[in-house]
């Protein structure tokens, strides 16, 4: 076979090279940009197979993934996804630094719209919509989304990505230990910086990454462009050729020198070098000064064992986009939180408002029975020991009236910074917030579902869930690139290179040999003038080619490190399969309590308020009889005080209900769809629709007591 046809081989075979490996590419990380994801069956585990989830045989099936729109959730327009700069256009750009927006520390206009008259009238909707706006925790969470779209370019270009925090932001205060007392159950979801990871540092594990290191897929560019002027003394001019009466070596020298390298998902490195040399001389044995010196080699390096195909290669762009799913669901989790964590808040403020007007209405019974007191007393027919009394209970309802003014304003300041950016405005500071809605006991559709179907919506919409079957995904590919760890490193190589000399003939050039004792110089003419253009077409004409072909192998001995890594691989694997087998039966423990904590909640919100009724009742009936003088202070007194505690019980016992009602919708995740929350509009911070709540109601105001009948009606 002639040289030309060996030529033509090779360049046939790294064209095709190319082609498949951008098939490989293709296949193994689709483009972000496509407007559709496809959503596969799940199939039925296979037991003892590190590639398939196994759940217990009393679990589920782990549920198919609900993959967002392709990584449609971002905060800015901007797509980190994508490099900067366009290689014709702005060539430049890509070497700029990026600068991502400065915070905004502004409150949204929106609260502004709330001030009237000093004060801020407060909705449910609007205090969730104002948390979606301005947040911190969920503005702190939000640049996750960029930060894990930067995985995604990093991994583009062979590298390891650095992972992404999914744990939940919880600086907000209250909502997770307020005044409220619990319900009938704690029910919700943890409120801890949990995630899908078994380590501090979000989706990074132990062994993720591990495996042969995938080649640099950004092609690289390297040049060398030096000058050197050297002047060596000579102990024996003569025989370094140099003319009459000179004892220096001059020699100067110009180097070009360049490289290309890239690296390809099959296992392939191409690198290519192109170095040339003018040097000038006045040694007379060189036979061209200025001499020109080219050579050129390119050489393909394909691994064969350890280190290739595209799943090997490739792996860190999938495992950053299924990154880039988690940290989507991790957002929405986050979401879900602190729109729970506000509710929380907002039930705790009403809670506080109520318990204020209460003891307003305390202290104004117990000051009118002072009143009367002292005009029994002036008139002798009341016991001095009575008005001590009475005077007794207004000042310990004064001090409760002022606790309970202290608290609300406490509640106040923990909703501004729930649902505000800035607290230094002298407006918002001063304005008191009313909160205008209350809760409603209609039953919720919620209570009157089989257990199975709520544990199934649970298990389907859960972002738990959603992001511990992601993260078993980057474990299985975990494992299989461990497992081509273990592999000995064997590479086949290949090579095509030459080289080529030209020049103009060397003024000092010697023609009466080594050794002589005369330094005759060659006439003009004796050696032939080459051009660098010569020289260069002489690198491609196979005049003087050096080609090769060759195999690497590199085989360790004992192998621990990698035996190790696969070990571990695979027992973290098997972690990760029993956290999500313990979370199935945590969410199934918890959406069974939550339900019967809603019910239970309810019935007790019933019984504080026929308490409530009663107590108001009795105390009546017992005021009309101190009038008439059947009675006593102290038994007017036990009165209001037993009226006063049935009032903390009904306002403790409904805020309880809200507080449970809202837990069991962010444990089923059906808090964004049934208030009509988008995800896109919290992702970007800005909100087009308030949410709509149901199950609310106008606040009322405590009714008159009836007098007691004969037969009183049965409660309902």
């Amino acid at each position: 076979m002639r040289l030309r046809d060996l030529q033509a081989a090779a360049c046939i075979a790294l064209t095709l090279m190319s082609a498949g490996t951008q098939q490989g590419f293709a296949k193994q990380a689709p483009s972000v940009t496509q407007t559709h994801v496809k959503k596969k069956k799940a199939k039925k585990p296979v037991a003892h197979t590190a590639g398939t989830i196994t759940p217990a045989p009393d679990l589920p099936d782990a549920p198919p993934v609900k993959l967002t729109e392709p990584l449609y959730l971002r905060d800015t327009a901007k797509d980190y996804t994508r490099g900067r700069g366009n290689f014709f256009r702005d060539p430049l750009l890509r070497y700029a630094s990026n600068d991502f927006m400065l915070p905004r520390s502004s409150n949204s206009q929106r609260l502004g719209d709330l001030l009237r008259d000093g004060k801020i009238y407060l909705s449910l909707s609007d205090a969730i919509t104002l948390a979606l706006e301005n947040n911190y925790d969920i503005a702190i969470a939000r640049i996750n989304l960029d930060i894990a779209d930067t995985d995604i370019l990093r991994t583009k270009a062979g590298s390891i990505f650095h992972g992404v925090s999914t744990g939940l932001v919880t600086n907000t205060l209250g909502g997770t230990s307020s005044t409220i007392t619990s319900g009938g159950g704690p029910g919700g979801t943890s409120s801890g910086s949990g995630g899908v990871a078994s380590g501090a540092s979000g989706i990074v594990t132990s062994t993720n990454g591990g495996g042969p290191t995938p080649e640099n897929l950004d092609p690289v560019l390297t040049g060398t462009i030096q000058y050197e002027a050297a002047d060596t003394a000579q102990s024996s001019p003569l025989l370094s050729g140099l003319p009459t009466g000179a004892t220096t070596l001059n020699q100067d020298t110009s180097t070009y020198n360049f490289a290309y390298n890239q690296g390809f998902l099959t296992g392939t490195q191409l690198q290519v070098t192109y170095n040339n040399t003018r040097q000038t001389t006045n040694s007379g044995y060189s036979s061209y000064s200025p001499s020109l010196n080219s050579t050129f080699r390119a050489t393909a390096t394909q691994h064969l064992l350890q280190g290739f195909g595209p799943g090997i290669n490739g792996r860190f762009i999938v495992e950053a986009k299924n990154n880039r799913r988690i940290t989507d669901s991790s957002f929405r989790q986050q979401v879900l939180y602190t729109v729970n964590q506000v509710e929380n808040i907002y039930w705790g403020l009403v809670s506080a408002y109520e318990d204020e007007q209460a003891k307003e209405r305390s202290l104004a019974q117990s000051t009118q029975l002072t009143a009367d007191n002292r005009k029994q007393l002036e008139i002798g027919t009341l016991a001095p020991l009575d008005v001590v009394n009475s005077d007794s209970s207004v000042a310990a309802d004064k001090q409760a009236l002022i606790a309970s003014k202290t608290n609300l304003e406490y509640q106040q300041l923990i909703m501004k910074q729930a649902i505000a950016r800035n607290l230094n405005d002298p407006a918002l500071s001063a304005a008191p917030v009313i909160p205008t809605d209350r809760v409603s006991l209609d039953r919720l559709a919620e209570e009157d579902q089989s257990v199975d179907d709520l544990i199934r919506e649970a298990y389907t919409n859960n972002p738990q869930i959603e992001q511990a079957v992601l993260n078993m995904k980057n474990n299985e590919i975990t494992i299989r690139a461990e497992k081509n760890g273990l592999l000995p490193v064997v590479d086949a190589y290949a090579f095509y290179g030459a080289s080529a000399l030209g020049g103009a003939q060397n003024p000092n050039l010697l023609c009466s040999g080594l050794g002589s004792t005369t330094s005759a110089t060659c006439p003009a003419g004796t050696v032939s003038a080459i051009g660098y253009g010569t020289v260069f077409s002489n690198l491609f004409n196979s005049s003087s080619p050096d080609k090769g072909v060759g195999v690497s192998i590199t085989i360790p001995l004992r192998n621990r490190t990698a035996q190790a890594d696969q070990a571990r691989s695979q027992m973290e694997y098997r972690q990760s399969q029993m956290r999500l087998q313990q979370l199935y039966t945590q969410i199934r423990i918890q959406v069974i309590n939550s339900q019967y904590s809603l019910t239970n909640d309810r019935a007790q919100v019933q019984a504080a308020e026929a308490g409530r009724v009663y107590a108001a009742q009795s105390l009546d009936a017992e005021q009309k009889k101190y009038k008439l003088g059947a009675s006593t202070t102290a038994n007017v007194l036990q009165q209001q005080r037993n009226l006063a505690v049935a009032e903390n019980t009904l306002i403790s016992d409904t805020a309880a209900y809200a507080k449970d009602r809202a837990a069991l919708r962010q444990l089923l995740s059906t808090t964004l769809d049934t208030y009509g929350i988008s995800l896109e509009g919290a992702a970007t911070g800005t909100v087009g629709q308030a949410p709509l709540i149901p199950g609310l109601t106008a606040p009322k105001e405590p009714e008159a007591p009836k007098p007691i009948s004969a037969t009183p009606a049965p409660v309902q």
